[in-house]
């Protein structure tokens, strides 16, 4: 199984509570391609300017991912500058510079056009569908947006979800996609745009399944310590989509799985800033938090006994 992920490579500049980091790596394909690279090779689609350091091309390589996609154009990289707030729930944008990344037309080598799972990060939904139609016959695709598309280029972005299998969305961005207040009808109304599951990243507060009339509710793993939630939700869909293509089932048990270590590789992602925490990540310990995830949320099925 051949995993592809297409969004953005950048340096972030960073202002939390916690402290302040500028230039770092950053970007939605950076967070996913590495959390997945934790169970399977990752071929990246993206695009970077002149200026981008050669140290994070090489940490990039050292996980394993193919970089056959990863392009570098004259100019600068995309940029993303951020603030967060005391309780770390929503980033402040405080500036953007797209530069070479405002003209990225992802182009894949023929060689990632054989890959069986596909994450589309989110970029234009004219783009994530001009990547999915170079791919010969994906086994799964699942695609992430943001309210600047839903709000832009919905018909676009519809369009879009038609071809997808799951799509990663915010609880902020569900309801504005759906035009529903509650996020299980929200959830609901975007099932019947197209895509066979969703799952709605809450932060904090886990995540939420729907597929046909399952739903499966995940908590998030209780931190001590929480630095920088930057390129959580990217972490996330990177260890739910890594396990999916290692997995080779797409079963509700295996989805279930999935959700659970994507939030596992999300809690380490937040411990530190920008990559820093995955840097050093290594199996034994994703094992463990994976295995503390269940005795948290486990308890004896005594039905009989309830009342």
């Amino acid at each position: 199984m051949a995993l592809l992920a297409v969004g953005s490579v950048a340096l972030d500049s960073v202002e939390t509570p916690f402290g302040t980091r500028r230039e770092v790596l950053g970007g939605s394909a950076t967070y996913f391609s590495t959390c997945a690279s934790f169970f399977g090779p990752v071929r990246l689609v993206a695009v970077v300017g002149e200026d981008f350091p050669d140290e994070h091309v090489s940490f990039l390589r050292s996980r394993g991912v193919d970089l056959a996609g990863l392009v570098r154009r004259p100019g600068r990289t995309f940029r993303w500058s951020g603030r967060y707030e005391f309780d770390l729930n929503q980033a402040h944008t405080l500036d953007t510079q797209l530069n070479v990344f405002a003209d990225f037309r992802p182009e894949l080598p023929e060689t990632y056009r054989d890959s069986s799972h596909i994450f589309l990060g989110n970029i234009d939904p004219d783009l994530q569908r001009r990547v999915v139609e170079q791919v010969r016959s994906p086994r799964f695709v699942a695609a992430d947006t943001m309210n600047f598309w839903i709000e832009s280029k919905r018909a676009s972005l519809v369009e879009t979800l038609k071809r997808v299998d799951l799509l990663f969305v915010n609880d902020a961005e569900a309801r504005q996609l759906a035009g529903e207040h509650n996020v299980v009808k929200a959830a609901r109304a975007i099932l019947s745009l197209g895509p066979k599951a969703v799952v709605v990243k809450r932060g904090e507060y886990g995540a939420l399944f729907f597929s046909g009339t399952e739903v499966f509710a995940a908590s998030a793993y209780p931190l001590p310590e929480l630095f920088d939630p930057t390129g959580a939700g990217d972490s996330f869909a990177g260890g739910f989509m890594g396990y999916l293509a290692r997995a080779r089932s797409l079963d509700h048990a295996a989805m279930r799985r999935a959700i659970v270590l994507g939030g596992v590789l999300a809690s380490f992602a937040v411990e530190k800033f920008s990559l820093e925490r995955l840097r050093v990540l290594n199996g034994d310990e994703i094992r463990s938090r994976f295995a503390e995830f269940r005795r948290l949320t486990h308890f004896e099925d005594l039905e009989s006994d309830i009342l």
